[in-house]
């Protein structure tokens, strides 16, 4: 069938995105930008929500929904909200994690909220299939699916198909050996076969059980070390994802990936993206603050209770403690800020006004520092991926938008600097009328909205965020110490790296040699050693 024609008659539910995709593709340029602007007139509407923990994401999503109820649309009879934190999918630390309370809802659906255990995983590809299937749900109702949550890793999967591989859990049954291509097996040693036929159902601790964590890291190397040089051999989790994605699919993920990387940037949803943003030093300062709420609204207590459960829960299996009985801070809710940094002051029964201080201040500083790392995601990530696919579709209402609404003033100002122009714009957008210019919001939407030129392509990034070992650093060559290309001249300024430098080069002058460059010099050059 003409792609023209097959467009025309096709509903763009997201389930189906991926077919009109496909027959997108082969396409000349002229044809191909053609038929996106087509395709972009058939997508669904999706509005999100996201931004730095402490921006007022869960209330903006919360004024907006109640707007379309209360007003109504001409085909949109309300709104439902779809969780995007990756801590309130699990039940419980209601706090700790800052849910959105029953009465603060409003009446509105909130989807994908306080529905998982604990322990349990729950992984991007599980996410994305679920969020997908609630966009649908919503769409069907006649309601517009609001997308709202600080785990913008998540949401950019959402947005944007083919460019993740296989999240979801292992397969009842792993191949078998005959299933898996002969070039992976004649690569492997047989202890590295051995393993691969048997891989752990659990990610070891690479603190209780560094040389198993380290063999598994090894037979990544083996089959695929691009991918093995992007993760930290002490990362045991994501170096097993990678293996089971190998045993699963029959494909390196360095294959997936390079594969990806010849495939254009599309959209399954026509998608309204609202960024809430504050000056850095100002969310600081109120993050500080909320911490403090949160003891006095029982952060404290919570902690307690899911450190009981982790005790005495048979829901959570041995894939939860190491051998020492100490939690695996990697998993589910267990990764949530606040339990880790108070874990010791709950585990030890002398507890001191210190203790409890230091576990303060840490937990606000890990805040502080999860905030910058959301904020430098949805500036290097998030915006150029929307940048991108906005250049291909030009047109009076674009296949994707983002808005930048400045937070750093709430109060009386919440009204006129994020709610009115968010309402403004989102029916705007569901009218599919001309949308204004994102940079002319605020002084700080068109600081922060310009000046975009980041890689996109996932082979690009791949490379950017391979590690380098440090030779220096590094006593066991089978568990080296490890660093993020980006981050070797920090490392190298560290205190232990300059003292053993030091001491290398007294060693090495004492040892006769003439124009001849050092073993150290070699391998603490601008990269150190490259994997």
């Amino acid at each position: 069938m003409n792609c023209q024609k097959f467009l025309m008659q096709s509903l763009c539910t997201a389930s189906q995105t991926q077919t009109i995709w496909e027959r997108c593709k082969g396409l000349n340029r002229v044809t191909h930008t053609l038929c996106l602007s087509t395709m972009a007139t058939l997508l669904q509407p999706l509005v999100v929500i996201c931004g730095a923990t402490g921006v007022g994401k869960s209330k903006l999503g919360v004024e907006l929904a109640l707007g379309l109820v209360n007003k109504g649309h001409t085909k949109w009879r309300g709104a439902r909200i779809i969780n995007a934190d990756s801590m309130q999918v699990y039940t419980g630390m209601n706090v700790t994690t800052n849910k959105i309370s029953p009465a603060e809802r409003m009446g509105i659906d909130h989807l994908l909220m306080d529905f998982k255990k604990p322990g349990e995983q729950y992984l991007v590809g599980q996410w994305v299939h679920d969020a997908m299937q609630a966009i649908d749900e919503t769409h069907n109702r006649n309601e517009i699916p609001i997308v709202i949550g600080g785990t913008s890793y998540w949401i950019q999967h959402l947005l944007f198909p083919n460019r993740l591989a296989s999240d979801g859990p292992p397969s009842d049954s792993d191949r078998s050996r005959s299933a898996i291509p002969e070039r992976f097996v004649s690569k492997l040693s047989p202890d590295l076969l051995d393993l691969f036929d048997h891989l752990p159902e659990h990610a070891p601790s690479a603190t209780s059980d560094p040389d198993r964590a380290s063999l598994l890291y090894k037979l990544l190397q083996t089959l695929d070390e691009p991918v093995a040089a992007r993760w930290h051999w002490r990362d045991t989790r994501k170096v097993l994802r990678a293996l089971r994605i190998i045993k699963e699919q029959g494909r390196t993920p360095s294959e997936i990936i390079n594969e990806q990387a010849s495939t254009p940037l599309f959209p399954r949803y026509r998608t309204l993206c609202f960024w809430l943003h504050a000056e850095q030093s100002v969310l600081d300062r109120r993050l500080d603050d909320r911490v403090d709420d949160m003891i006095k609204n029982g952060l404290l207590q919570e902690i307690r209770e899911l450190y009981e459960y982790a005790r005495t829960s048979a829901d959570l299996g041995a894939g939860l403690r190491d051998e020492h009985g100490r939690d695996d801070f990697t998993l589910g809710i267990f990764q949530s800020i606040g339990y880790k940094e108070f874990y010791k002051l709950i585990s030890d029964p002398d507890v001191s006004e210190g203790k409890f201080a230091d576990a303060v201040e840490q937990t606000k500083h890990s805040t502080r520092k999860y905030a910058k790392r959301q904020v430098v995601w949805l500036r290097n990530k998030l915006l150029p991926a929307i940048h991108s696919v906005t250049a291909q579709c030009r047109g009076k209402s674009p296949v994707a938008a983002l808005y930048l609404l400045d937070t750093s003033v709430l109060g009386e100002s919440w009204m006129s600097n994020v709610f009115q122009p968010a309402q403004t714009i989102m029916n705007a957008f569901l009218n599919e009328e001309e949308l204004p210019d994102p940079t002319t919001l605020s002084p700080l939407a068109q600081a922060m909205l310009t000046n975009v030129n980041k890689a996109l392509s996932p082979s690009a990034v791949l490379e950017a965020r391979r590690k380098v070992v440090c030779p220096l650093c590094t006593k066991n060559p089978s568990q080296p110490v490890m660093v993020e290309g980006l981050e070797w001249e920090a490392h190298q300024r560290t205190r232990l790296h300059r003292r053993l430098a030091a001491k290398a080069k007294e060693r090495i002058s004492d040892v006769p040699w003439k124009h001849h460059q050092s073993e150290w010099e070699r391998h603490s050059g601008p990269l150190g050693l490259r994997l």
